[in-house]
């Protein structure tokens, strides 16, 4: 495969993405509120946290969010194209000076928290 051929697919498979779900757009510091289907369930399970990372490469472009459940922090990445993530909401957009936010896991809890 020469490298035109795959930038030409990867670019038909992103229009083909956002036809079927809206995607807004998604910086790091952004609280996000995302359904995902999980393998053989039927109701939608429910993912609230901030955008600590994303790492763009076209069709495999990948955020991670972070959370703080039972206070432990956990991070989770998500491939935002892929069909099992049915809806992105961004509830609210911290401000940040970074495009890396990984200094949170190093901080308290109440970094991470929020209602």
């Amino acid at each position: 495969f020469s490298v035109e051929l795959l930038e030409i697919l990867n670019k038909q498979f992103i229009e083909e993405a956002e036809k079927v779900k809206v995607l807004p757009d998604l910086k790091p510091g952004d609280i996000i509120e995302l359904r995902m289907q999980r393998p053989n369930k039927r109701r939608l399970s429910l993912f609230k946290g901030i955008i600590i990372a994303k790492h763009k490469s076209g069709v495999h472009t990948t955020i991670r969010v972070r959370r703080i459940i039972a206070g432990v922090g956990v991070e989770i990445t998500f491939p935002i194209y892929s069909p099992r993530i049915k809806e992105i909401k961004v509830i609210r957009h911290k401000k940040v000076r970074r495009a890396k936010l990984y200094y949170l896991k190093y901080k308290l809890p109440r970094f991470s928290t929020f209602k």
